[in-house]
């Protein structure tokens, strides 16, 4: 974890951020990181000023500023306790989309974390729509914290997909590790480090119009299955020194399933995963495997950008 050194916390009143401060303690403590907190006034600029304007003896552009200073005002009593435990730590005000002007401050500022609490409805315990335009779009990693999990992990999920013949997919899996591995130890968590594996072509080629034997396609299946597993194993054998607190797991399946799955039946409190985006598409997601496992989820998620993301906010927007 000792890469993050310029954090941004995000203290919304709508998401969970009492446990991102007890991340950020001792995150930022361990890194020497400075940390900003930001707080986002979704309401547009003078819209407020326009809704008092017609009320008598009230002057709207210092009703607007009162709301603001208020703002102001949490975030400086927020920062407090961090301060005094001798951490640095600004506060930004924002106005605007929420998820839209967290990313202009990453890439005003060149934050290398950000850290929210979870954003929630009570009828629906996944992520929501703030939480998964900001994995979406923002170019550093975001580590959003459930609201129902501890400040420390207990059981951490390391979904990797290691392969050295595709290096950016390959030094993805590497920074999943390692950012894995470097939080089980700090919380004294058992990680679990899972690559889910599948033949696509299976069923296609069992079928009787292929005309492929049965045998030829089980060699083809136990080929994949056998490479699978020596990616995995040259990948995790450089990390033998968590032996004592890593499981590794190499699962059939296709990840959408196996990863939720896993998570619902360990009791996975904290997933560390990557994304990956291929087309070169601004602020693709790693596809249709990442929504989903997202969507599935429900507790704390770290995810990482692969090399070379480009965020649908530019430095231009910033």
């Amino acid at each position: 974890m000792q890469r993050f050194r310029n954090i941004l916390v995000v203290a919304d009143g709508q998401s969970a951020y009492e446990h991102a401060f007890e991340r950020v303690r001792w995150l930022a403590a361990a890194n020497e990181a400075h940390v900003t907190l930001i707080d986002v006034v979704a309401t547009p600029p003078g819209q407020i000023a326009r809704l008092v304007a017609a009320l008598p003896g009230r002057s709207a552009g210092a009703v607007e500023e009162q709301v603001d200073e208020v703002r102001r005002a949490r975030l400086d009593g927020l920062a407090a306790p961090l301060r005094e435990a001798g951490l640095s730590v600004d506060t930004v005000l924002a106005h605007g989309t929420p998820f839209i002007e967290i990313i202009r401050q990453v890439l005003r500022a060149g934050h290398d974390l950000v850290l929210k609490g979870a954003q929630r409805m009570p009828s629906r315990p996944f992520l929501q729509g703030a939480d998964m335009h900001l994995m979406r779009k923002c170019p550093c990693p975001v580590w959003v914290l459930n609201s129902a999990a501890e400040p420390m992990a207990g059981r951490i999920l390391a979904a990797v997909d290691p392969d050295p013949a595709d290096p950016a997919r390959h030094r993805l899996a590497r920074t999943v590790m390692e950012l894995a591995t470097s939080l089980a130890r700090r919380d004294g968590a058992r990680l679990d480090v899972l690559h889910a594996w599948n033949f696509d072509d299976e069923a296609t080629l069992r079928h009787p119009m292929a005309k492929v034997p049965a045998a030829e396609v089980d060699a083809m299946v136990a080929a994949e299955e056998r490479q699978s597993a020596e990616r995995l194993a040259a990948l995790t054998a450089d990390f033998a020194g968590f032996d004592d607190i890593m499981r590794v797991l190499h699962l059939r399946g296709v990840p959408d399933d196996v990863i939720p799955e896993h998570v619902a039946a360990e009791g996975i409190d904290t997933v560390v995963m990557g994304t990956l985006a291929r087309t070169g598409v601004a602020g693709l997601f790693i596809g249709n495997t990442a929504e989903t496992i997202l969507n599935r989820v429900s507790c704390s998620v770290l995810t990482v950008k692969a090399e070379g993301f480009v965020s649908p906010v530019t430095a231009d927007d910033a």
